[in-house]
């Protein structure tokens, strides 16, 4: 596959829309790709208790109970992002942040990369929420959050992989 042109479609806050042209099988086609900074997942555990944000998606039109995760800015290194997003979100700093690992969000039209951090040794620690942000902080246990990712009450991808490659880790 060869790279003929790009185009800018859209360029907003956070993404930007652009058709690429390629050269693929002697034929050139057209992608149309959403170009995205990258983004942070914080699984956070406060003794037996992981975090949870709830909070009302616009774009899937209900509220979720989802993982703290935030854009990185540009330029910024992930665990910096996992930093700042753990304090804004849930209103902690981390002694420890190990990172877990790195997914795509939906890589057949995004280049958003996900990097999951697992936050642990939590101190108190609260900077501002961003102005469009009405967060409710909520406390499971490991038990419950795999039993809700089973019965289909986590609906946000990035949660789910967060929790389920978090229970993997601790040989669950």
């Amino acid at each position: 596959m060869k790279l003929i042109r790009q185009e800018e479609v859209y360029r907003g806050r956070v993404i930007t829309v652009r058709r690429d042209t390629v050269q693929l099988d002697g034929r050139e086609r057209a992608w149309d790709v959403v170009a995205h900074p990258g983004a942070v997942v914080v699984l956070a555990v406060d003794g037996d208790e992981l975090l949870f944000v709830r909070q009302y998606r616009y774009a899937a039109g209900e509220e979720l109970l989802e993982l703290v995760a935030g854009t990185c800015e540009p330029g910024e290194d992930p665990a910096a992002t996992a930093e700042r997003e753990l304090q804004e979100e849930a209103g902690f700093r981390a002694r420890r942040m190990t990172k877990l690992a790195e997914f795509y969000s939906a890589p057949g039209f995004c280049t958003e990369k996900l990097h999951l951090y697992v936050a642990e040794d939590l101190t108190p620690s609260r900077l501002p929420m961003d102005d469009d942000e009405q967060i409710t902080l909520v406390r499971l246990s490991l038990d419950e959050a795999l039993r809700m990712a089973v019965a289909g009450e986590l609906r946000d991808a990035k949660t789910l992989a967060g929790v389920l490659l978090y229970a993997r880790h601790r040989g669950r």
